[in-house]
């Protein structure tokens, strides 16, 4: 896949969770610190049922643009909900294990992209 259809498919991964009004979106190009994907989306809900709503558009919509997950954890408890899309990862959290985790701190090399 070309680094500007990864791109697109990350842009619809932030308009879905923004469409079920995910908190904070924040996009990370992780492509020079790390070999595991070229970017992060992470974004956070209130409550389980939000997070889970937000991850099921997320994974709603980027199905309809042909691609499906390669893993998928923590969606039966709805409070941090990871989407393996190889070539970019999906972080659905509850706010507080967002804050707790704080996957921005610890991606700090990484270049902040804005999507929406």
């Amino acid at each position: 896949m070309s680094s500007k259809e990864i791109k697109e498919l990350v842009q619809v991964a932030c308009q879905a969770a923004d469409n079920k009004k995910a908190i904070d979106i924040t996009t990370l190009d992780i492509t020079n610190v790390s070999l595991v994907a070229d970017y992060f989306v992470i974004c956070s809900g209130r409550t389980d049922v939000q997070v889970k709503a937000i991850a099921n558009e997320v994974e709603d919509r980027l199905q309809k643009s042909g691609i499906t997950p390669r893993r998928i954890e923590g969606k039966n408890e709805g409070v941090w909900i990871l989407l393996d899309y190889s070539d970019f990862i999906v972080h659905v959290f509850r706010q507080e294990e967002r804050e707790y985790y704080n996957l921005e701190r610890l991606w700090a090399d990484a270049r902040q992209v804005v999507m929406i």
